[in-house]
């Protein structure tokens, strides 16, 4: 199968061939003539295996040229480095096109994105939040909206975006297509296809939650964090095919401390990406390490998904994500396009961190165990205890024999529904907006 079999035209095959592209990949094969018929589609396939791409070519392929001045297409993304990165793709395929992109992002002036869509787009790719900002304000319309694209939406869910999203499908016109891409389903998503998309074609290269058949996947246990740290330092520096590392840490503060760990013994090699930083700062991390100039990038969450960093060799967990699908999307930075990689994850043993119990939901999920190495020679092994580490719990009056701990729900468990009680006042003043909106659109009284 060629790119000329899915009916590609000659402007897109030139780009095509310009980014030495020579075959299509299952999930394009698959999805270009479906999105192509109009017919609403749910694509699930692995991280790397060219989702991207499977709805663009055939957007693009039927795109016609237009003047005017509100887009046709709208691509809602979870993440800023997201929008950055998609309108990147689009614009190596429009390289023979008059095809006009713009994208929209909280994080910077809003009056300045103004400006720009006010000159007019074909093709808008946003992030929720500031997309409802922009609608709401006029300064973008999208009753001219043919194709919604909704990329990694379980993640804008996990993010709290729900509510945009809703407001966004209130804004769009009835008759559009549905797309939607991601690695992973789950029971939210599941809901809004349901509620949102007509008969949509459900297309599965794999089964939700499998990760790419390149990556090799090893564990090690550790017995703490001080540990962790002190094998993190020993394997880069004696791990001579680790030349492309991507860490992964449970927060921002914990990204942070990991970077202030290893710049003494890996100066200028290293960066730290989190929603703590500036915009530009994160822009100009993430192009270090996909140039090369930093080997090592240490990130919360926030990128794990979508974001496609050529040639990383290995992604390391320094933490057991609590969540199965975080681990899919993580690891799924290695190995794309039909490459190999590792994913590496340091489980700690103590019990009250439950990430022995994470590990076995993500195997569970995966269908297979992750291999256990053993400790290497020369690790230091600490008996340091961090406070995170230790469990304290004190209650006036506590019946020594039942283990209080074990019994307890969280801080943040799920609320009987008699308990259960909503703030929507912002909700319903954004929905008293989108009223009054569509009210001046059907010509209502102003």
């Amino acid at each position: 199968m060629t790119f000329n079999d899915l009916n590609v035209n000659t402007f897109l095959r030139n780009a095509i061939e310009d980014l030495g592209l020579k075959e299509p990949t299952p999930i394009q094969v698959e999805a270009m003539p479906v999105v192509m018929s109009g017919q609403d589609v749910v694509g699930i396939a692995q991280t790397g295996t060219g989702k991207t791409f499977a709805y663009l070519l055939p957007i693009l392929r039927q795109l016609k040229f237009s003047k005017q001045k509100h887009p046709r297409v709208l691509i809602v993304v979870p993440t800023r480095e997201l929008v950055v990165q998609v309108v990147g793709e689009i614009e190596k395929l429009i390289t023979y096109m008059s095809v006009r992109v713009k994208g929209a992002y909280g994080g910077v002036n809003m009056n300045t994105q103004k400006v720009e869509l006010a000159e007019g787009m074909d093709i808008l790719v946003a992030t929720p939040g500031r997309l409802v900002d922009l609608a709401l304000s006029r300064a973008v319309k999208l009753k001219s909206i043919k194709q919604l694209v909704i990329d990694e939406v379980d993640e804008m869910l996990n993010l709290g975006f729900r509510t945009q999203l809703n407001n966004i499908l209130d804004l769009l016109p009835e008759r559009r297509q549905n797309i939607l891409f991601s690695a992973t389903l789950t029971r939210e998503v599941d809901q809004l296809i349901e509620a949102s998309f007509r008969q949509p074609k459900k297309i599965e290269i794999a089964a939700s939650g499998t990760s790419a058949d390149g990556i090799v996947q090893k564990l090690y246990q550790v017995p703490n964090f001080k540990t962790k740290t002190n094998l993190l330092k020993l394997l880069l520096a004696t791990e001579k095919t680790w030349q492309k590392i991507l860490i992964f840490a449970p927060t921002k503060k914990m990204a942070d401390h990991l970077l202030e760990v290893l710049e003494p013994e890996f100066p200028e090699q290293a960066g730290v990406i989190h929603s703590n930083k500036s915009q530009n700062y994160r822009l100009r991390t993430v192009d270090k390490f996909d140039k090369g100039e930093h080997r090592i990038l240490i990130a919360t969450d926030l990128i794990a998904r979508g974001l496609d960093f050529q040639g990383v060799t290995h992604v390391l967990n320094f933490d057991t994500p609590d969540e199965p699908e975080n681990y899919i999307h993580r690891v799924g930075r290695t190995a794309r396009a039909n490459t190999e990689g590792m994913a590496i994850t340091f489980v700690n043993e103590i019990e009250v961190t439950k990430e022995l119990s994470y590990l076995k939901a993500i195997e569970s999920l995966m269908g297979q165990k992750i291999e256990v190495l053993g400790l290497p020679e020369g690790l230091e092994i600490s008996t340091e205890i961090t406070p995170d580490e230790i469990v304290t719990y004190k209650q006036k009056n506590a019946n020594k024999g039942i283990d209080v701990l074990s019994k307890s729900q969280g801080a943040f468990h799920e609320k009987k529904l008699k308990n259960m009680k909503e703030n929507r006042a912002q909700e319903k003043r954004v929905a008293r907006k989108i009223e009054k909106f569509n009210s001046k659109r059907r010509g209502g009284k102003k």
